[in-house]
C-alpha cells in the first residue's frame, strides 16, 4: 500500500514542487467549506463526531491510560471538553518512538512521501470535524478554524512535504568517481544515504496550533523521524485529532503508529522542558513566547531547534491616497481573531503633523478615530464580530489586556475602550473587542514587545522617517514578523523594503481591499525568517527541512571489466 500512496499522490507532489519553485498561488485543497467533497453531509457528519468525542477517553491505542484534561475549556462556552487523553510517561513515548523508528528510517522518500500526503488528504477529508475541535479549543470562528486551521494549515504541511522531499532528491543514491593518482587511475563506486536525525518534539501553541504544526510534523516524518507532538494543554483536541489520523494511515501502510505520538500535559504539570532535554530528542519545533522560545534554542542542545516566537508587528504611515480603505484594512487586521495571530499589526505611526491625504491632511487625532470607528464598525455588530473577532482563546489574555489598559490610561490616551461584544449563537463566549491607544514614541516601554491579544497602539512621531528607524530597530532587537507600510512616495517605500529586510521582517506595502493585511500563503510567502528574535527558522525554505537528516556515504574500488 506504501508504494502506491506515492503514486496516488504523486500530481499534487509534483504540483506542490512547481509551486514552491515559482511561488505562485495555488493551493492543494479546496478553502471554502461548499468545496469539500463530502457536501452537506460530511458537513453534518464532522459535526457528530466532534460532538461524540466530549466528555469519553479519546483511544489512541499507544502508551498511556486516559485522564481528563482540566485546562481545556471551550471559549465558546465556558464548559470544560472532558475529553480523556491517554496521559504518557516520557518515557514510554522516547521508547515508543525509538522501537518504531527502523522500518520507517529505512523507507525510501518516495513511500515517506506517499504516506504524509495520505494524511494529509485524510485529515482534509474530516475538515468539518477537525472545524469544530479548532472552534472549542483554540477559539476562532468556524470560518477561521477551517481555512487558516484546516486548508491553509495543511497546505504548510503540504509545502514541507514537497520542499523537503525536493531536498533529498538532489543527494544521488550511487556515483561513479573516477581520478588519476600519478599514472594509476581509481575508480570508485560511492554509496550515499540519507539518514534521518532521530526523534523530532513539536510543541504546539494554543491560539493557532495546527499552523505550525503541520509542517514541522510532516517536515520530520517524511524526512525519516519519529514526532512526538506536545499541543498546548488548553488547546488539545485537533492535535489529537491529527496525531490519531497519522497513526491510522501509518498502520495501513505497514508501520508502527508509535511513530507518532502525542504528549499531553497539564499547566500545573508541565512536561515540556523534559521533552526538550530528553536525551534522545534530535529535533525540536517550538511555536510560543520569546522568552520560552529563547530557553528551547538555549536548551535544546545537542537538537536543532526551530523557533517562532512573539514580535511587535508595525504600521508605518507616511501618506495616503484615499484614507477610509486604509482605516478598513488595517482595523479589519486588528480585529481579526482579536489579534491572536502572530501576524496581527500593533505598533501603527503616524506623523504628528498628520497624514497626507488625496482630501488634505489629516491630524494624528483624527486618524486615529477615524481607525477606531472603524474598528467599531466590526466590534459591535454581533453576527460580523463573532465572523471577525471570534474569542479570546485564554482569560489570562484578558488580564494582560486589562493591565496595558491601566498603563496605556495614564500614560497617554485611550481612543477605543475594550468592550466584549455578545456572541449570536455562543452567549457565553469569552470575547473583547481590541484596546487602542493613543501614546508617544517616547512611551516605548508600552509598546516595545508584543502585548498579545486585541491591542494596538497609534504612535505620535516626528515624522515618516523617524518611525522607520524605531520600527525597524525594534523589530532587529526585540523580534518582528511582519511589518506594513502606507506611502504615495515610492523612494520611502524603497527605504522601507530595506530597511525591513535588514531587521528580517516581510513588509507589505500599501495593501487594501478583500484580502487580509494578515495572510500569508503557502507556496509563496516565506513566514520568518529567522534574522530577528521572532524566531529562527522560516515556514518553509530550505534550511526548515534539511536539517532533519543528514547524508552518509560509503566507498568501495569499482569493479572493472563490466
Amino acid at each position: 500500500m506504501a508504494t502506491d500512496l506515492f503514486d496516488r499522490h504523486r500530481a499534487t507532489l509534483d504540483r506542490a514542487i512547481e509551486a514552491c519553485r515559482s511561488r505562485e498561488s495555488w493551493t492543494a485543497f479546496g478553502e471554502s467549506p461548499a468545496d469539500h467533497p463530502g457536501g452537506e453531509r460530511a458537513r453534518a457528519e464532522g459535526r457528530a463526531a466532534f460532538e461524540a468525542l466530549l466528555g469519553r477517553p479519546f483511544d489512541l491505542g499507544g502508551p498511556g491510560a486516559p485522564v481528563a484534561q482540566p485546562d481545556e475549556v471551550s471559549p465558546y462556552t465556558g464548559e470544560p471538553l472532558g475529553v480523556c487523553y491517554p496521559r504518557a510517561d516520557v518515557e514510554e513515548l522516547f521508547a515508543a518512538a525509538t522501537r518504531a523508528w527502523p522500518r520507517w528510517r529505512e523507507a525510501d522518500p518516495r513511500t515517506r512521501a506517499g504516506v504524509c500526503l495520505e494524511i494529509c488528504e485524510r485529515i482534509y477529508l474530516r475538515s468539518f470535524e477537525f472545524s469544530h475541535a479548532a472552534m472549542h479549543t483554540a477559539g476562532q470562528s468556524f470560518g477561521m478554524s477551517y481555512t487558516g486551521s484546516g486548508t491553509n494549515a495543511l497546505d504548510r504541511g503540504v509545502e514541507a512535504i514537497a520542499q523537503a522531499y525536493a531536498a533529498m532528491s538532489r543527494v544521488p543514491g550511487t556515483a561513479r568517481w573516477s581520478r588519476a593518482f600519478g599514472t594509476t587511475t581509481v575508480e570508485m563506486t560511492k554509496r550515499y544515504r540519507l539518514m534521518p536525525k532521530g526523534v523530532a518534539v513539536v510543541i504546539a501553541c494554543a491560539s493557532f496550533p495546527a499552523w505550525n504544526v503541520y509542517p514541522a510534523l510532516f517536515a520530520s516524518l517524511v524526512t525519516g523521524n519519529p514526532v512526538i507532538v506536545k499541543p498546548h494543554p488548553g488547546s488539545v483536541l485537533q492535535m489529537a485529532l491529527a496525531v490519531r489520523v497519522c497513526r491510522e494511515v501509518l498502520t495501513e501502510a505497514g508501520f508502527s503508529p508509535e511513530l507518532v505520538g502525542l504528549a499531553v500535559d497539564t499547566a500545573a504539570e508541565p512536561v515540556t522542558r523534559l521533552l526538550v532535554r530528553h536525551p534522545a530528542t534530535r529535533i525540536v519545533d517550538f511555536t510560543g513566547s520569546a522568552a520560552f522560545g529563547s530557553w528551547v534554542e538555549a536548551n535544546a542542545f545537542p537538537a536543532v531547534a526551530y523557533t517562532e516566537t512573539s514580535g511587535a508587528n508595525s504600521v508605518l504611515v507616511h501618506s495616503v491616497g484615499e484614507l477610509q480603505p486604509v482605516l478598513r484594512a488595517l482595523a479589519g487586521s486588528l480585529c481579526l481573531f482579536s489579534a491572536q495571530m502572530c501576524t496581527s499589526p500593533q505598533n501603527i505611526y503616524v506623523p504628528r503633523g498628520g497624514v497626507p491625504t488625496a482630501g488634505g491632511t489629516v491630524s494624528a487625532a483624527d486618524f486615529a478615530a477615524g481607525l477606531a470607528e472603524a474598528v467599531q464598525a466590526i466590534s459591535t455588530v454581533p453576527r460580523r464580530a463573532a465572523a471577525v473577532l471570534a474569542t479570546v482563546q485564554s482569560p489570562n489574555t484578558l488580564r494582560l489586556l486589562e493591565e496595558v489598559h491601566d498603563r496605556a490610561a495614564a500614560r497617554g490616551r485611550i481612543v477605543l475602550e475594550p468592550r466584549p461584544y455578545r456572541h449570536p449563537d455562543h452567549p457565553k463566549a469569552r470575547t473583547s473587542g481590541p484596546l487602542l491607544a493613543q501614546v508617544d514614541i517616547a512611551d516605548h516601554d508600552l509598546y516595545g514587545e508584543e502585548r498579545f491579544g486585541p491591542v494596538a497602539f497609534v504612535i505620535d512621531c516626528d515624522d515618516a522617517d523617524q518611525a522607520l528607524e524605531r520600527a525597524t530597530r525594534d523589530a532587529r532587537e526585540r523580534g518582528a514578523i511582519t511589518a506594513f507600510a502606507y506611502a504615495t512616495d515610492e523612494a520611502y517605500l524603497d527605504r522601507v523594503e530595506a530597511g525591513y529586510a535588514t531587521a528580517g521582517a516581510a513588509v507589505t506595502c500599501n495593501l487594501t481591499g478583500p484580502m487580509p493585511l494578515n495572510f500569508s500563503a503557502a507556496y509563496s510567502d516565506y513566514h520568518v525568517t529567522g534574522l530577528n528574535p521572532a524566531g529562527n527558522a522560516s515556514l518553509t525554505d530550505d534550511s526548515f527541512v534539511t536539517g532533519r537528516f543528514r547524508v552518509t556515504q560509503s566507498r568501495r574500488p569499482a569493479v572493472t571489466g563490466h
